[in-house]
């Protein structure tokens, strides 16, 4: 419970401000707890980025999940449902970006860091899931196109978060949405 708390503090204040900006003190006040407890959940602050990106993985995934599974219609159109719903989530003022791209882009210059791999392993799950959702479909080289769409939605959401701009997450849909059909 209490590895919980710190966790979704971190998270809180990571995904607003950053994970080279905020202090473990931060974290522990965010938390209301003292130093000494959040250094015996977590040894360090790298110990804490990499348990905030492994304490996001599923939600997202759950939620492109979602996403996919509402939409209605053929699977060109469940693909395009899930860049309106990542535009929906994205379209909002307190909206920072993914995540995992923001924590990787910060600790870029430590490739071999813990919360890249999580990162990494974050993406290549998201990836296998559009893949096996894909070719069960019956989606010709589902992995191929896994990995396109996946381009599309990463790309969207940086260039999203560059201009705040909707209508670069709607074009990639339709994109994504188009590249299905060209393979169905």
């Amino acid at each position: 419970m209490t590895r919980k708390r710190i966790v979704d503090a971190a998270a809180r204040l990571f995904y607003g401000e950053g994970v080279r900006s905020v202090s473990m003190d931060a974290v522990a006040a965010k938390a209301g707890l003292t130093k000494k407890t959040l250094y015996y959940h977590f040894p360090s602050k790298d110990h804490l980025i990499t348990a905030y990106l492994q304490s996001q993985d599923q939600p997202v995934l759950a939620l492109y999940q979602h996403w996919y599974e509402e939409a209605p219609g053929d699977v060109s159109r469940k693909v395009r449902g899930m860049f309106e719903g990542f535009l929906s989530a994205a379209d909002r003022p307190k909206w920072r970006g993914c995540g995992f791209l923001r924590t990787i882009a910060e600790l870029a210059g430590t490739p071999g860091h813990p919360a890249v791999k999580a990162g990494s392993a974050h993406k290549k799950r998201f990836e296998a899931w559009l893949a096996e959702t894909l070719a069960r479909e019956g989606v010709s080289d589902a992995p191929a196109l896994a990995r396109k769409l996946i381009v599309l939605l990463d790309g969207a959401a940086t260039i999203m978060l560059i201009h705040r701009d909707g209508d670069y997450v709607r074009l990639a849909g339709d994109v994504a949405a188009r590249l299905v059909e060209v393979q169905m």
